[in-house]
């Protein structure tokens, strides 16, 4: 028999970042409260105050924490967490908990240069950050884990990056799913989204709830366009990237491109530290990529290594890049222009009418990679106004996320037993429309929660 529970939303509403939500599961004693991720508000100006606020829950009264993936928005408040006295098990996939543990100490180093910046102490420190590798399990996929008050948890495949998982929680034949971030399938490296069946609700993300991304054949076509356009000027092509996924993909396209001779062998490097510590991630897990890479690498192709690639690990190696003759390439983070080694490069490329900047991925509102996803002519970086002449062009076909039409085919799949469907992580006006969809289209009641809402469920 099923009792009333209910789900809190702590963060991720109002906004694509910032994911953490409340299930409290109803128990003849007091009730199993769960966490699902623990993130960063990112993008917004007032982020770091927010990031800094206390939770909006009592953090030692939380019995499990489960973390759908890597990403620094659904994982970025973690020891803050630990920090403020949560005890509990923290499960993941292990691929999952084989990134965090990088993430965490890049954090660690961001977090210095902004305490120093704004005089503020770091929102935590390496000691939370070990704390909080010690509470961490491992959750495979498919092996369900059994908790108190005869609920079972199941982690299934995302597709959104490596390690990405949704989870499925049941008790007595029902289910509630929450969604984490969904992949944009097929994706380059991965397995494809595993199917949604059988769930009574579904928390779900819309960050292109609104929106669907160019066909995924077109991408590459503009990858190529643009790397022969800077070719063809002698300038410089930059790609702000996210270190985790997207500077995988796009090396690994880059390494096809170039063994496929679609574009002539020019410098490329990868300046991001963070990246070039999670490509070696990859590559130990390679195992889990989709038979078709698989096969490639077993056939000997070591798909993010080409000629002229070059890791840019340290400062001084990163500031050499400007000496090298042009044409070549740059993939750099960080992925919305917030932070990281692109900015630099931005500031001395965006000036030149020979250079094109590439965005290849989600750009919140209020970062400076939005500002240049809208047109604007003059930037400000570092504190000075920067002119913005060369090419900015954009590639939606490389987000790692899923497109509004693609959303609404993950809820159709369980269309005929949802009872209601929660729409958050994204945008309001992404959210809205796509909550709007699923009543529309597949007669299944869906809405868009207020940040800091309660909603009862029967489970």
């Amino acid at each position: 028999m099923s009792k009333t529970s209910s789900i809190s939303f702590c963060g991720g509403v109002g906004n694509a970042t910032g994911a953490n939500f409340l299930f409290e599961i109803a128990r003849d004693s007091k009730p199993l409260r769960i966490l699902v991720d623990c993130g960063l508000l990112q993008g917004a100006r007032y982020a770091m105050e927010e990031n800094r606020k206390a939770f909006s829950y009592d953090p030692s009264s939380i019995d499990i924490l489960f973390v759908t993936h890597a990403h620094a928005d659904h994982i970025g408040r973690i020891p803050k967490l630990v920090k403020e006295g949560f005890r509990g098990s923290i499960y993941s996939t292990p691929e999952t908990r084989a990134i965090v543990e990088i993430m965490f100490d890049d954090a660690l180093g961001v977090m210095r240069h902004e305490a120093h910046d704004s005089g503020m102490e770091p929102m935590y420190e390496r000691e939370q950050v070990s704390e909080t590798l010690k509470q961490w399990k491992d959750l495979p996929y498919h092996e369900p884990l059994s908790l108190e008050g005869g609920v079972s948890v199941t982690a299934k495949d995302a597709g959104h990056i490596l390690g990405s998982a949704f989870f499925e929680f049941e008790r007595n034949g029902r289910k509630f799913v929450f969604s984490g971030d969904l992949g944009n399938s097929p994706s380059l490296l991965l397995h494809d989204t595993e199917p949604l069946k059988g769930a009574q609700y579904l928390l779900i993300e819309s960050v292109y709830g609104d929106r669907n991304h160019e066909d995924k054949a077109r991408r590459r076509d503009i990858l190529r366009d643009a790397v022969l356009d800077v070719v063809q000027k002698k300038g410089v092509l930059v790609i702000p990237a996210f270190s985790l996924e997207r500077s995988q993909e796009i090396l690994y396209e880059l390494n096809n491109m170039v063994e496929d001779k679609e574009v002539p062998q020019v410098p490329v490097f990868l300046d991001s530290p963070l990246a070039i510590k999670v490509t070696s991630v990859y590559r130990r897990m390679k195992y889990t990529f989709k038979e078709s890479v698989q096969q490639e690498i077993a056939q000997g192709d070591d798909i993010f290594n080409f000629p002229h690639l070059k890791f840019t690990t340290t400062p001084r190696e990163s500031g050499k890049i400007d000496l090298v003759p042009n044409p070549k390439i740059i993939i750099a983070g960080g992925g919305m222009s917030e932070g990281g080694r692109v900015i630099g490069h931005e500031q001395n490329y965006l000036p030149d009418e020979s250079n094109t900047v590439l965005l290849v991925g989600y750009q919140a509102a209020g970062t400076l990679g939005r500002g240049l996803l809208e047109g604007e002519k003059t930037v400000t970086i570092n504190g000075t106004q920067v002119p913005v002449r060369a090419r900015v062009m954009s590639i939606n076909g490389y987000s790692s996320h899923k497109d509004s039409d693609h959303l609404v085919e993950f809820v159709e799949g369980s269309a005929d037993t949802l009872e209601r469907v929660f729409v958050a992580m994204g945008e309001p006006k992404s959210s809205l429309f796509l909550a709007q969809r699923i009543k529309d289209e597949l007669g299944v009641t869906a809405v868009y929660p207020e940040l800091g809402s309660t909603h009862e469920v029967e489970f």
